[in-house]
């Protein structure tokens, strides 16, 4: 029997009811307290935190873990509460660094590939997007378990202007028809969902990161915008970074892999900003999967 349905759209339902204040206020603190658990997700947070700052141990670490769940639930929160969030709510909680790159190529009619990290609440700047720049958001997104739960975030996110593209053998094709229409493309590409992307150096230690942004960038000439939308107190700061720079240099293959190390560079950076905002909470290097300690280069 399916309960997690329901109860995410029980929790929308309350977040969209109450004041707002109060929303950002008890969301946080009710996931603080799931950082209280032991659990697998837990010790993925851990791990992730201590490539970031290998420093951190003992209360320090525990504190950075009970601070990446208050964000999360921040996340879900504010998230559940978009639909009755209007434009000058949006536009007054946001401020924004960079933007300029984004504006350009919409100017030109391509579509920009925001290529963002599991990281603060990237679904108000997309809303933001929508509702009051006029620019259409697509974003890829992964499919969840159970089918009624991802069918149900497909409907919330496109009642808040977005365009969804499930991953899978189709979502190049209709990512590609999106890059061709203006539409700006939301990625989410710190994880690699599938294990079949490229080998590059993240925080340290090798791992791979979906290819998909930069096979895009190299094919569409699509600008690889890295992003990244932190919390600033109740308001949020989107960050858009100048893009990289995709050429063409050798072999397709050897182009791709360049590229997409210079986005985990760029990824690294961001998260380093407010690593207490990353959200990857699933193993995403060979040594989580094995639990051996991470071997840094």
């Amino acid at each position: 029997m399916d309960l997690v349905t329901p109860a995410y759209r029980a929790a929308s339902a309350v977040a969209q009811a109450a004041p707002g204040v109060v929303v950002d206020a008890v969301a946080p603190r009710l996931a603080g307290l799931l950082a209280l658990r032991s659990s697998d997700r837990r010790e993925m947070v851990e791990r992730h935190q201590r490539r970031v700052d290998p420093g951190l141990s003992g209360a320090a670490l525990r504190r950075r873990v009970q601070q990446v769940y208050a964000s999360y639930g921040r996340y879900y929160g504010e998230s559940f509460r978009l639909p009755s969030v209007g434009p000058d709510e949006l536009d007054a909680r946001f401020s924004t660094e960079g933007f300029e790159h984004v504006e350009r190529s919409v100017d030109k009619g391509v579509g920009p590939l925001l290529c963002l990290p599991h990281l603060g609440s990237w679904e108000w700047s997309a809303y933001w997007l929508s509702r009051v720049r006029d620019i259409p958001v697509t974003a890829v997104v992964e499919r969840v378990e159970p089918p009624a739960l991802f069918d149900w975030f497909v409907d919330f996110r496109e009642s808040i202007g977005m365009q969804i593209v499930p991953l899978g053998p189709e979502a190049g094709r209709a990512t590609v028809a999106a890059v061709k229409a203006g539409r700006a493309i939301a990625l989410l590409c710190d994880r690699d969902i599938g294990r079949g992307g490229v080998d590059v150096t993240f925080f340290g230690e090798r791992t791979t990161l979906p290819s998909g942004p930069a096979v895009l960038a190299l094919r569409t000439g699509a600008p690889l915008l890295p992003t990244a939308v932190y919390d600033a107190g109740r308001s949020h700061h989107g960050v858009v970074r100048p893009p990289l720079p995709a050429e063409r240099r050798g072999s397709f293959r050897e182009d791709v892999a360049a590229l997409t190390q210079l986005l985990a560079d760029e990824l690294e950076g961001l998260i380093r900003r407010a690593p207490e905002q990353w959200h990857l909470m699933q193993p995403n290097w060979p040594s989580d999967r094995t639990g051996t300690p991470a071997v840094r280069l």
